[in-house]
């Protein structure tokens, strides 16, 4: 063999490894994009499934606090209707009483009691009646029925109240019914 044969055998060997070993890098590219791509999609999945699990938490949260808010409103006044029940049987009482009682001022005094637990039971769930008679006319408080010639001191001010308005907790929950001056 020549030297040219050798030199030319060894270029070809040469050759051959440096395509081996470009086909090796190759083929672990794709192995790299492969890892790379399965990362991603794994990454892509703990997104899909955290996204999922806080999507059915905030919808349980919806679900419970809905229900919350039905059962509140069913049960507003539950506590209002306890504290009227004795009230309602001290009415009963008293109409169990009207048959047999010969005094009439002993039933009227009852009754009278009886109103003022009522009243009493009503302000401490802040329900305060509104003072309207004597004050001016406010289209914010009271609602004006008729209007009557009371001369001219009484003009824009309310003369008489027919049906009185209420706040409850500061807030208007039934306008006066009254009659303004003219």
């Amino acid at each position: 063999m020549s030297k040219k044969d050798s030199k030319e055998e060894i270029q070809e060997e040469l050759s051959e490894e440096k395509l081996t070993t470009e086909e090796t890098a190759e083929e672990k590219e794709p192995e790299i994009e492969l890892t790379e791509e399965e990362r991603l999609s794994q990454e892509l999945a703990e997104q899909k499934d955290k996204f999922i699990r806080l999507y059915s938490e905030f919808e349980n949260f919806r679900r419970r606090t809905a229900k919350e808010k039905v059962d509140i409103v069913m049960n507003a006044s539950e506590s209002l209707i306890k504290e009227l029940l004795p009230v309602v049987d001290d009415f009963e009482r008293a109409q169990h009483s009207f048959d047999n009682a010969k005094d009439i001022e002993a039933i009227k005094e009852g009754v009278e009691l009886i109103f003022g637990k009522l009243k009493r039971t009503l302000e401490s769930k802040g329900l305060k009646p509104m003072e309207a008679k004597e004050t001016d006319f406010d289209a914010e408080l009271h609602e004006c029925i008729t209007q009557f010639d009371g001369g001219e001191d009484k003009k824009g001010k309310v003369i008489d109240e027919v049906e009185k308005g209420y706040y409850l907790n500061d807030k208007v929950i039934r306008y006066a019914k009254v009659v303004v001056g003219s």
